[in-house]
């Protein structure tokens, strides 16, 4: 019987790959089709020309991306139907169904249906695939009838399967795992923030990955246009997950670290804690305000100018007035410097024309030629850019931290030893705290404008047609806006604000990675935990209408400037409008490994979730003893052993972020190029880092060096070790020279 069963879902599972390849062939011809016809004609044939052709491109990038595991499940129904379930939904050309998209409500049961629950479903199938080849199958059987009738339940188990396998150092997607309390959070509706906190190893960024595409799935109409963000805590952490949405049919999600969150600046990791932490607080907003607003300078006395050899004075009255009327115009600080000097300009050529009138009493020819003799005037473009200069957020932020009279006049607030810590040297590179803080500056600057103004006609022009495009996608937003609870009505000026339509192919996930102002539709965050209050205000005006899912653990926060509670970091931005959801189980971590972290976290004062784990490891955690000048010897001798044990796998190496270096020295002179970083590879086997880079990662071994350094070098948050401890899926090793923390031995 299961040898017909396997052939019957082999030739099944080939057709489907048959009509896989042949929607490739056809969009591919049709690819062609667009590409070789010219590009003649009005500009609305140019753009439907171009438009299918990024349409044809996008599903054949689709079609490429769902090729592995293409189908992973089959439902038997009461009502005699079978249902196939896959990564995307396949039809014959006559639309006879095939086989469903596993984020359609149909296939829905196949994750939430139980024994005791059937919902119609006689019998879950698990199709498990090499290649293009059904390998084997796994049957759930939910009915006791067909136990009765002589049916019986095949294999290992999907689900352990999958968490048994090695590592690659790439993560892969659960479509064909997911559990019912994970497809509960997946499905969840849209609007408004929802939290999803976890424990290590419960899912929570696979569950995080499976709902932006769902989402996208599911509300296409309404996030096609804005798109979603993906946000993770490091570069690593991006290059680890960067395979799992294509792999679900989704290609357009736009993946940023939170360094990577201002366009053209990339925010280095590592930065002290105390400047991150101060960095963080609330009122650097304040802090920013206050600088530029500094830079809107009332001169300390009047000025004479010279201009083609007339003395003209400009007064510090002159100067007030100007800056009050162009502050009163609400706009940013370079956009209303056009008006603060139209308005100085314009009262310095009545005051030239009046010399000229003066000393030529009578004389009645032309005198508009004055207006540009001021404007070019060198002494009159010097007063007016040093009362309000153009500026950029880079420049303003690094002038401030740099010039000790700016940052104090700015800060305040601050005390002295604060801001002594916030000074640093003009050409520093940009770390990740810095990164909203540019956010900040660039929202008060706005655009630059180094010529003095551009034709403001065109301008004009351009406004027009992007509030015109805007007002097409408005009933879309505004009630994505309704769904979250958002107050106040959303215009297509408010949209043109955020989104301005460029007449090219690029999509919005293209453009949106290169645009400050755009506003997404929906924000998936994983480590939530970590950010801080600043790197909140910088999300939540990426997203107008606060449509978020927040991944994290509070327990695992080891930021400085991380949350203390979900309701801290969330209260100043959404209020009371978030819901918490909560992953029970561990599904990577072994129980003697889960349970050693619980307790050493437990013992160190912070009270953490305790997910159930699913499986009992080979090992418990393994510990070695030496002197400080022994550990890299140590760490050396011991490795062959590890990686013996993890029999080909991925072996992380967690060391302070002052060891890395020479952990990754020592080792490279014995494996060479294996050694690595982030997550690795199948080339790289070994990789080292510290606990920051590790987050969010999995490794089939881990060593940890140095323990109680991760422990008491993080004023005083257990999270880096925690981390640490639970990114295993098989064996944990630590290895120290001092007292190993409390908890860990039992």
């Amino acid at each position: 019987m299961l040898d017909a069963e396997l052939a019957h879902e082999r030739e099944y599972v080939a057709g489907l790959y048959t009509r896989l390849d042949e929607l490739r062939e056809e969009k591919l011809r049709q690819l062609e089709q667009v590409r070789r016809s010219t590009a003649m004609g009005t500009h609305q044939m140019r753009s439907e020309r171009d438009a299918f052709a990024a349409l044809y491109e996008n599903r054949l990038a689709q079609l490429n991306a769902v090729d592995d595991k293409l189908a992973f499940g089959r439902l038997d129904l009461d009502s005699g139907e079978t249902r196939y379930i896959g990564r995307i939904g396949l039809s014959t050309e006559d639309l006879q169904q095939l086989m469903v998209d596993w984020r359609a409500p149909e296939a829905g049961t196949f994750y939430q249906a139980t024994a005791f629950e059937r919902q119609g479903v006689r019998r879950r199938r698990h199709l498990i695939l090499s290649g293009r080849d059904v390998k084997a199958i796994e049957d759930d059987v939910l009915d006791s009838q067909m136990l009765v009738e002589g049916t019986s339940l095949q294999g290992e188990g999907a689900l352990l399967a999958a968490l048994n396998s090695k590592r690659t150092g790439r993560m892969s997607d659960i479509v064909g795992t997911i559990q019912a309390e994970q497809d509960r959070i997946i499905r969840a509706p849209l609007s408004g923030a929802l939290v999803v906190q976890g424990g290590p190893g419960t899912g929570k960024t696979a569950v995080a990955l499976h709902r932006a595409a769902y989402l996208l799935y599911t509300h296409r109409d309404r996030l096609k246009s804005a798109g979603v963000l993906l946000v993770g805590p490091s570069s690593s952490f991006m290059k680890y997950i960067e395979r799992v949405l294509p792999s679900l049919g989704e290609t357009g999600v736009v993946m940023a670290s939170v360094g990577r969150l201002m366009p053209g600046i990339v925010g280095a990791a590592g930065e002290d804690p105390e400047v991150a932490e101060i960095k963080g607080r609330l009122l650097m907003a304040d802090v920013i305000r206050n600088a530029v607003a500094n830079r809107q300078r009332i001169p300390a006395q009047d000025t004479k100018l010279d201009v083609e050899g007339t003395t003209l004075l400009l007064t510090q009255r002159q100067v007030r007035r100007a800056r009050d009327k162009a502050r009163a115009t609400g706009k940013p600080h370079n956009e209303a410097r056009l008006t603060f000097v139209r308005i100085l300009l314009r009262e310095l050529t009545e005051q030239l024309t009046e010399h000229i009138e003066s000393a030529g009493f009578g004389n009645t020819a032309d005198r508009a030629y004055l207006a540009e003799d001021v404007r070019q005037a060198r002494e009159v473009r010097i007063a007016l850019n040093l009362a309000w200069m153009p500026m950029t957020a880079q420049k303003l932020v690094a002038e401030m931290f740099s010039k000790p009279a700016i940052l104090d006049a700015s800060a305040p607030m601050l005390s002295a030893g604060e801001r002594e810590l916030l000074r640093r040297g003009t050409d520093s590179a940009w770390t990740e705290a810095d990164v909203p803080l540019l956010d900040e500056a660039a929202e008060l600057l706005g655009e630059q404008d180094a010529t003095g103004g551009r034709n403001q006609a065109e301008h004009e022009a351009q406004r027009r047609r992007d509030i015109a495009n805007a007002e097409r996608a408005i009933d879309n937003m505004t009630q994505a806006m309704a769904d979250s609870g958002v107050d106040g009505i959303l215009t297509a000026e408010d949209l043109a604000d955020h989104n301005a339509v460029q007449e090219n192919r690029l999509t919005p996930a293209d453009r949106a990675l290169t645009d400050r102002t755009w506003a997404f539709g929906h924000i998936v965050v994983d480590e939530a935990q970590e950010l801080s209050a600043m790197q909140w205000r910088l999300l939540v005006r990426r997203c107008p209408v606060k449509s978020f899912t927040i991944v994290g653990d509070i327990a695992q926060t080891s930021s400085s400037s991380g949350a203390g509670s979900w309701q801290q970091a969330l209260a100043p931005f959404v209020g009371e409008r978030w819901q918490l959801e909560e992953l029970t189980v561990n599904y990577r971590t072994p129980s003697q490994i889960a349970e050693a972290a619980v307790r050493m976290a437990n013992a160190a004062g912070q009270r953490v979730s305790a997910p159930k784990a699913v499986r009992e490891g080979l090992w418990d955690p393994v510990i070695d003893r030496v002197t400080a000048d022994a550990l890299l010897s140590k760490l050396v001798e011991v490795v062959p052993a590890e990686m013996a044990a993890i029999d080909g796998g991925l072996l992380a190496v967690i060391t302070p972020r002052s060891q890395v270096r020479a952990a990754a020295d020592a080792l490279r002179s014995v494996y060479g190029r294996r050694i690595g970083h982030g997550a690795g590879s199948i080339e790289q086997d070994i990789v080292v880092m510290d606990p920051h880079e590790a987050k969010g990662l999995e490794f089939d071994g881990v060593i940890i060096v140095e323990p109680s350094a991760l422990l008491s070098g993080n004023a005083g948050r257990v999270g880096d070790l925690y981390v640490s401890m639970t990114r295993p899926t098989q064996r944990l090793r630590l290895i120290t020279s001092t007292a190993l923390p409390a908890g860990i031995e039992g």
